[in-house]
């Protein structure tokens, strides 16, 4: 079928840990951890002081530029602004709020007087007001995405898939909250006027769907397509192929193709941002694995620190490693300190069971990373040049369409860890053109 894209695999999803387990909240940490570094572009500087008093909800750091709000996600008192840990790796300065167990929420936390009759540019503010991202890992501000999509969007997709192993958080928030979902799409489609709006789903996830089926009887203007499960399916340029048949072009946006791609959990967030008047202070996150006795699916404030999601799945003795993020994807975690940011949607504990890696890896040149990734790169080279820092040859195989899916690392024999050498490559790229 023309609409599948390259390459892809089927790692084992694991999905079966975490995916039965009602969806729950975690309470509320007694320390939020809020880093001021939670999207993609400009971090936010402070709004408030150490000494402050900060209602729930109140937005307490932002910037210019490409940079949206953080808001705290607690009542209480600022009780330090210093760098800490970052799940994202490195540390990034953070406003650290002492829980005074209230949820006093701000002024500013109402629903939009008039939410039917939202021009595109008041929808943007308000998503921008609200902190929303995008909530499948990439973090992108969502307000920017809207406000660029308007006129050169014919197609909307609503990515579902949720395709690394381990993570069932959007799955969960489906089966609980359809109507939210699809509600925060509607907003989405009359802000960008598609021709055409999809949820796409892997078929890996047969209740969702059936639900969203059902919810979909209200939208007449929405379509789901179910699609095979394939990894990176839920990869945007991945999915647009899926579902439209059209390939991005290097170093190409959706938008350039037609398409805008939003993450189910961040039209839930449009919802509530919209309807309710809540910013982004909270999501659905897995914390599951070998690591642990009882994975789950838990509503967890952003700013709560890693062991106390944790804690509420019960770590075991056998802890090989814990990552932010899925094992394909994930970033490897050397403090539990760190909080949950927007862009966390998991927890994965692996045990000692899932040690896939090796002491002494080895290229024994079978081709097959070539196989797998599904921008049609060169693994092998790039992974050379990333190590002798050939800046220019790097350039030139277009390492920056790489997005570090680990379809390549997963499929390799040798197990190079070929992911590792490119996020290098790319840092080196980053600092030369400085």
């Amino acid at each position: 079928m023309k609409s599948l894209f390259f390459g892809g695999v089927h790692p084992e999803g694991h999905k079966e840990l975490s995916a039965s387990a009602p969806l729950t909240a975690l309470a509320a940490p007694a320390l939020a951890i809020i880093p001021l570094r939670q999207h993609i572009g400009a971090p936010c500087k402070p709004l408030v002081a150490v000494g402050d008093a900060v209602c729930m909800g109140q937005k307490i750091g932002d910037g210019d530029g490409l940079c949206v709000p953080v808001h705290a996600p607690v009542s209480g008192v600022v009780v330090g602004i210093e760098d800490r840990p970052h799940p994202g790796g490195g540390v990034c300065p953070a406003i650290l709020i002492k829980n005074d167990f209230l949820d006093t929420p701000a002024a500013t936390v109402r629903p939009c007087a008039n939410p039917e009759g939202l021009t595109p540019g008041e929808l943007t503010s308000a998503l921008r007001e609200a902190g929303i991202v995008g909530m499948g890992g990439a973090a992108f501000p969502t307000g920017v995405k809207t406000e660029t999509g308007v006129g050169a969007t014919d197609t909307l997709i609503l990515n579902a898939c949720e395709c690394e192993p381990y993570i069932t958080a959007d799955d969960a928030l489906i089966r609980a909250r359809p109507g939210d979902v699809l509600r925060g799409l509607a907003l989405l489609a009359r802000a960008l006027s598609p021709e055409r709006v999809v949820i796409g789903m892997e078929d890996n996830k047969p209740e969702a769907a059936a639900l969203l089926k059902e919810a979909l009887k209200d939208y007449p203007g929405m379509e789901l397509k179910v699609l095979p499960t394939r990894y990176p399916q839920g990869a945007e340029k991945q999915l647009i192929q899926a579902v439209t048949g059209r390939q991005v072009p290097s170093g190409g946006l959706p938008k350039d193709v037609g398409c805008a791609v939003f993450n189910a959990a961040t039209a839930a967030a449009v919802c509530w941002a919209v309807y309710e008047g809540t910013p982004l202070i909270e999501r659905v996150v897995t914390v599951t694995g070998q690591g642990v006795h009882s994975p789950r699916n838990l509503i967890v404030r952003v700013g709560t620190p890693f062991q106390e999601v944790i804690a509420a799945a019960g770590l075991t003795d056998d802890v090989w490693k814990v990552l932010s993020g899925g094992p394909m994807m994930g970033v490897a975690q050397a403090d539990l300190s760190v909080p949950v940011t927007k862009a966390v949607n998991a927890v994965v504990c692996l045990s000692s069971a899932q040690n896939g890696e090796s002491a002494h890896p080895v290229c024994i040149r079978c081709g097959k990373c070539l196989e797998v990734c599904p921008i049609k790169l060169e693994p092998l080279y790039l992974y050379r040049f990333s190590n002798a820092g050939d800046l220019d040859a790097l350039k030139r195989l277009h390492l920056t369409d790489c997005i570090e899916c680990g379809c390549c690392a997963y499929a390799c024999p040798g197990k190079v860890p070929l992911v590792k050498g490119f996020r290098a490559g790319k840092q080196a790229l980053k600092e030369g053109s400085k």
